[in-house]
């Protein structure tokens, strides 16, 4: 069955919104963030002091489609007012691995004992901080803080042994929102 289908989001007081090119950038006081939305057959409009995702004849697919956009531009919103804050640990049993941060990339030397250093990308506007065993990454942008935390987490992945017994690496402890 085939029904029409209208989402609004009501914009924050004190931020600005632009839907261009399929492009949808808000910004308030300094902070500009942007992502790209593109739903078929639906159509985007800013009127006033709200966000209204509309579609003529939505089907399921496009209810999904439209309900995920709506969760990333509250996304956008609450970015803007403040920093998604993502906290890792490093843990190491075997060897005592050493953690350098330089531009884009966090190197983690001597995990496991090896000699070749391992990266791990770290994308723009995210800031990382290492304290000892503490990593910390912030970024108005929650998916560039997450895809960065998941990269530091993915760089120490364990292959071809016992998780049992070799329990090293850097693992995510605590996430915005929901802990863990």
């Amino acid at each position: 069955m085939k029904t029409k289908m209208t989402e609004k989001i009501e914009i924050p007081s004190g931020v600005s919104c632009v839907y261009h090119d399929k492009t949808f950038t808000c910004s308030k006081s300094g902070v500009s963030l942007s992502r790209r939305i593109e739903i078929p057959r639906a159509s985007l409009l800013i009127k006033g002091n709200e966000v209204i995702l509309d579609s003529e004849k939505g089907n399921k697919n496009q209810f999904k489609m439209i309900k995920s956009n709506v969760a990333h531009i509250k996304n956008l919103f609450q970015g803007l007012n403040e920093k998604f804050v993502y906290s890792l640990e490093a843990c190491n049993v075997h060897f005592p691995m050493t953690l350098k941060l330089e531009p884009g990339k966090l190197i983690i030397n001597n995990f496991l004992g090896e000699k070749v250093p391992r990266k791990a990308v770290i994308l723009p506007d995210v800031t990382v901080d290492v304290k000892g065993v503490k990593i910390t990454v912030t970024s108005h942008n929650r998916e560039h803080a997450g895809q960065t935390a998941a990269n530091i987490e993915k760089a120490t992945k364990i292959r071809n042994r016992d998780r049992r017994i070799f329990q090293d690496g850097i693992y995510l402890v605590e996430r915005p929102g929901r802990g863990m």
